[in-house]
């Protein structure tokens, strides 16, 4: 029975989408076609990259409120970069000048996440302000920064070199491909997922979440430390910021609007701990797909939006709940007590 339980522990997430999929699949015959498939990994991929950000965070106990307007502002700031480059090329640049001028403005607006995750971080270890507040404040900074910077307007018309990043796939064959968003996202997983579970710094990260008296202790600078979580959270957000900007062909200053909320879900239903020191980016992204099976399969069966939002919210608080039970912080004995005392 034991057994049972550690084999259910671990692969629990990964049933619940097995299960869900058998379900959707049931209830709708489309469900299950290539290409609902491959649009649900395209629209899961944003938030995937994002989420895995976020894990770094919580696992060191802490949260990120700010990482959808982390998205807005590099997403502006990437904008900003190009056609500021391409006004300064010229007419008629080359095609190798502006991939060279693509690539850079990309690398700036990864420097732009990764400097306001370097702000939380800063604030929160040296100023200590807790991160609620902290990355609250860096929500409403970063997108009145997009809304100033692009003057409330969206920014269009991108080089293909851009949309390429969120519009491109790799043909495997005539039939099969897989979006380059996709691609990227799988990538940004198995690195994290290599870091946090093979190398010194993601050993660090657990042991700051589940003791960081002893990490301290041990002689760990726990403030670097912390601070580095954020800046990679912030760096992860633009590059999300950068693919769907490739894809939507746009840099909207209002993007990015509720994926904090939407990161924070999928990272808490993969089933890292909100206290920290429990949880891999690999249950995370299926976190992330459950939500993505979970709202696709709801819209083929015509369930309003409003609808939509209530369910979800719902399987949040259950997958926080049902993680508290795993962890036994709470048991049924509890409710038992509870529901079926005797006064």
């Amino acid at each position: 029975m034991n057994n049972l339980r550690k084999i259910f522990s671990k692969l629990g997430i990964g049933i619940i989408l097995f299960i869900m999929i058998v379900g959707m699949s049931l209830a709708h015959e489309v469900f299950l076609s290539s290409n609902n498939i491959l649009n649900i990994l395209l629209q899961v991929s944003v938030i995937c990259i994002i989420s895995v950000g976020m894990t770094y965070v919580i696992l060191t106990g802490g949260i990120d409120l700010s990482v959808g307007s982390i998205v807005a502002l590099s997403a502006v700031c990437l904008g900003i970069f190009i056609h500021s480059g391409l006004r300064y090329l010229g007419d008629s640049p080359s095609d190798f000048s502006v991939v060279i001028l693509v690539l850079c403005s990309i690398i700036g607006s990864i420097l732009v996440g990764a400097i306001c995750g370097y702000i939380n971080g800063f604030l929160i270890v040296y100023c200590k302000v807790t991160p609620f507040i902290t990355t609250l404040g860096m929500m409403g900074i970063a997108r009145g920064l997009a809304l100033t910077l692009s003057d409330g307007k969206t920014i269009y018309n991108f080089p293909d070199a851009l949309r390429f990043f969120g519009n491109g796939k790799l043909e495997l064959t005539e039939q099969i491909h897989i979006p380059i968003p996709v691609i990227i996202a799988i990538i940004v997983v198995l690195v994290s997922y290599y870091v946090l579970s093979q190398t010194i710094f993601g050993r660090q990260i657990y042991a700051l979440g589940g003791n960081r008296e002893a990490v301290r202790l041990s002689g760990i600078n726990v403030n670097r430390l912390e601070i580095k979580a954020y800046v990679i959270n912030g760096a992860l957000a633009a590059i999300g910021a950068v693919i769907l900007v490739g894809r939507l062909n746009a840099a909207q200053p209002i993007a990015g609007t509720g994926y904090e909320l939407d990161a924070i879900a999928a990272t808490v239903i993969g089933g890292t701990s909100l206290i920290g020191g429990i949880g891999s980016v690999i249950s995370t992204s299926i976190g992330a797909l459950i939500m993505g099976v979970l709202q696709n399969g709801l819209t083929l069966l015509n369930v309003t939006s409003y609808l939509q939002r209530l369910i979800i919210g719902l399987v949040i608080v259950l997958a926080v709940f049902l993680d508290q039970v795993r962890r036994g912080e709470v048991s049924m004995s509890n409710f038992k007590a509870i529901f079926f005392r005797r006064d």
